[in-house]
C-alpha cells in the first residue's frame, strides 16, 4: 500500500486541521490508470462522502481514504513533503500507473506515442500546447504537428531540435531526424504573442 512520510502525515494533519471540519480525512484514487495519461488524484475526503469498498488506512490526526479500484496501482506509491523557504513541496510517486512502456520489439509509432504522451506533451502542456504524430517516413524520419498555445510560437524550432527531437532519439536511436508539418501562420492564440518568449525544451 502506499507510503507515507512522516513529514508527509504531519503536513496532512496540519492541512486538515485548518479546514475545521470533523471528520475530514483525505482520498486518493488513480484516473485513467494504465494509460499515458494516468494521474493521481488526491483530495479531501468530508465524512460520509467516501466510497464503501474504499480501503481505509488510519494515521494519527486523519484517515487515508484509497479507491478500491486505485489499489493495484498504488501498491508500491509513495507521498513525501519537504519543506522549503517557500513553504514546501508534496510529492507523490507511483510508479507503473502509466502501465507498462513499449518494448523495443513494439512498432516505432507505438514508441514515439508513449513518449509523446508521457515526457514531451506533459511538459508542453504548461505553455498551453501540445504534439501529435503525423506519420514517420520510411527514412525513419519523425514528423509532428504543433498544436495549441505552440502553434504559432516562435521557439517552436527550438523546441523541436532542442528537446523533442534530443528526447525522441535518446529513446529511440533508429529515428534519423524530428520534424515539424505545423503551419505556424495559422495559429489561433499562441500561448506566447509575437514570439517575443519561447517554450521550455523539453
Amino acid at each position: 500500500m502506499i507510503e507515507i512520510s512522516d513529514t508527509a502525515q504531519q503536513y496532512f494533519k496540519r492541512l486538515i486541521e485548518q479546514q475545521d471540519e470533523e471528520g475530514l480525512g483525505l482520498r486518493i484514487a488513480v484516473s485513467h490508470p494504465g494509460t499515458p495519461a494516468a494521474s493521481c488524484d488526491l483530495q479531501f475526503s468530508p465524512e460520509g462522502q467516501s466510497m464503501p469498498d474504499d480501503h481505509v488506512v488510519t494515521y494519527d490526526g486523519f484517515k487515508m481514504f484509497v479507491a478500491s479500484a486505485s489499489k493495484p496501482w498504488l501498491a508500491e506509491a509513495s507521498i513525501d513533503f519537504e519543506e522549503d523557504e517557500t513553504g514546501g513541496q508534496l510529492t507523490i510517486k507511483a510508479p507503473g500507473i502509466k502501465g507498462t512502456a513499449p518494448s523495443s520489439t513494439d512498432s516505432i509509432e507505438e514508441r514515439v506515442g508513449w513518449l509523446l504522451e508521457t515526457e514531451i506533451n506533459p511538459s508542453l502542456a504548461s505553455h498551453g500546447g501540445h504534439v501529435s504524430l503525423v506519420e514517420i517516413t520510411e527514412k525513419m524520419e519523425v514528423v509532428l504537428q504543433f498544436g495549441g498555445g505552440c502553434q504559432g510560437c516562435g521557439m517552436a524550432d527550438v523546441t523541436l531540435k532542442q528537446g523533442i527531437e534530443q528526447t525522441l532519439i535518446r529513446n529511440i536511436p533508429e529515428i534519423t531526424a524530428v520534424m515539424d508539418s505545423t503551419d505556424h501562420q495559422m495559429g489561433q492564440n499562441p500561448y506566447y504573442a509575437g514570439g517575443e518568449s519561447g517554450d521550455s525544451a523539453v
